[in-house]
């Protein structure tokens, strides 16, 4: 076994660079692809193809939640509801057939791995990257559904990932740019973030990731990716998980931030990592570095050598398996492409808080049907995760916003509102932003307006009057409905 089997890189384009192609034949084992390389399933299917054709043991992961977060429909905006609105909806058996159908049509384009459920508890509101990719507070829930979504996308030969271990919920960083820290003892821990990572591990879910992040409690000197004590002594020991544990990409400054990539990889694998997940736009040039640094490590002995054979056997036999189910398990030649059975804008809007101001609006809304409305769309700064994407009910077609409002533009934007109009403010954690707070509050004090959340609200909703727990294309159809627009 060598270092390279345990490396898996982004690229970048539609098709399959000769660099990954060689280092696909030469035993690197997978790829993670992101929205950048998807145009359609009819392209998708013809690149993992070609990675199969390098390497047919290779994983490909993709980062597909099944809501916000959504590489198969990063240019459309997702069909799926999303994990909040799952969790508030409580619907387990929804849960699972939401699952299962992402793993259908992740199978039908080629895909082996899906990095996801989230089944991090959103313990804290002002999460920058958590937030609606969670099912909820509660631990017992958001591991109910963690385990329903896991057997769901399971069942088509799909392997699961559950994120981010030992938990990112109660962070108020992003470890894309930062390196959050959770200062909670080891009893809140086992209480709060651990229960849902039992449950997908009693679900059989296959593979496991890490957290760019600091838990002083579980041990004070590296981030959760390279501690032994988390991954090795809990993970492994305690909790009895003995499938693959994927890092969460090296790229980002959490994990590489004060070491750089290569010697990331070498710190996660001495950590306890086995597949590792480079990041987005990897070279052939960061490769070779990185493989000198796993090798290096070795001779130093900082890494042991059977650590990193325990590492490259796990994803062999992993990616040896996806490979059996390719074969063995069809796609249902029926396969209907976003659809969910059973479920429905109108079930979907059942997960929305709506308050009293928002329904009084909206009785009169409803009666004055010539009456003008102007929606205005809050848009703030894209996390890493979610990257670039359509969402809301602009990813719909239905409605056009009349202007959109970003971090740089001037708050008290009334003018935007024409005299007479109804104002449909639309943003994702409006309670967070300064600017989206600012804007709300001018509109408010102008007259009419209806302000939605599509992102995770206070737990005042004071700058909510509808909370939907989620942005994707669907819960737009939700919201349009519910409006009457």
């Amino acid at each position: 076994m060598s270092a390279l089997t345990t490396l898996m890189p982004g690229f970048v384009g539609l098709e399959l660079p000769e660099w990954v192609a060689r280092r696909l034949r030469e035993g690197m084992g997978g790829v993670c692809l992101f929205g950048d390389n998807v145009e359609g399933p009819e392209q998708l299917r013809a690149l993992t193809d070609a990675i199969y054709a390098a390497n047919p043991h290779a994983i490909v992961s993709i980062d597909e939640e099944g809501g916000d977060v959504s590489r198969l429909y990063q240019h459309a905006g997702s069909p799926f509801p999303g994990n909040a609105v799952l969790g508030r909806l409580a619907d387990a058996e929804i849960t699972f057939r939401v699952g299962e159908q992402v793993g259908w049509e992740l199978r039908r384009v080629g895909v082996s791995l899906t990095l996801a459920p989230d089944v991090d508890v959103n313990s804290n509101p002002d999460n920058p990257v958590i937030g609606v990719r969670s099912f909820g507070v509660d631990p017992e829930q958001v591991g109910l559904h963690g385990a329903a979504w896991t057997r769901g996308v399971q069942s088509t030969g799909v392997a699961a990932n559950g994120k981010h271990f030992p938990g990112h919920g109660d962070t108020a960083q992003d470890s894309h740019v930062d390196l959050p820290s959770i200062d909670a003892d080891p009893a809140t821990l086992r209480a709060r973030e651990l229960p849902p990572f039992v449950a997908v591990v009693d679900a059989g879910i296959e593979t496991i990731m890490t957290s760019h992040i600091m838990v002083p409690s579980l041990d004070p000197d590296v981030p959760a990716t390279f501690s032994k004590p988390i991954l090795q002594d809990l993970l492994r020991g305690e909790m009895g998980f003995d499938g693959v544990i994927v890092s969460d990409a090296l790229d980002m400054l959490g994990a590489s931030g004060e070491v750089g990539i290569a010697r990331a990889a070498a710190l996660a694998l001495a950590g306890g990592c086995d597949l590792l997940c480079i990041g987005t736009k990897n070279t052939d040039e960061q490769m070779g570095q990185i493989v000198d640094a796993i090798d290096a490590a070795v001779t130093a002995g900082e890494l042991d050598g059977s650590r990193l054979d325990d590492a490259a056997g796990r994803v062999e036999s992993l990616g040896a398996t996806l490979a059996a189910r390719r074969v063995e398990l069809p796609v249902p030649p029926s396969l209907e492409w976003g659809h969910v059975a059973g479920l429905s804008p109108e079930i979907v809007a059942r997960a929305f808080a709506v308050n009293d101001a928002a329904r009084s609006c909206l009785a009169g809304a409803l009666s004055d049907r010539g009456r003008p409305v102007a929606w205005l769309q809050l848009q703030p700064t894209a996390n890493f995760a979610v990257g670039p994407a359509p969402w809301g009910p602009f990813a719909t077609g239905h409605v056009t916003a009349s202007a959109v409002i970003g971090p740089d533009d001037a708050a008290d934007r009334v003018d935007l509102v024409p005299d007479g109009a109804l104002a449909i403010v639309v943003g994702k954690d409006n309670h967070r932003h300064p600017w989206a707070r600012a804007t709300i509050d001018a509109l408010r004090a102008r007259g009419d307006v209806l302000v939605v959340d599509m992102g995770w609200p206070d737990e005042s909703l004071a700058y909510a009057d509808i909370a939907t727990f989620g942005a994707s294309r669907l819960v737009g159809e939700a919201l349009l409905n519910l409006i009457g627009k």
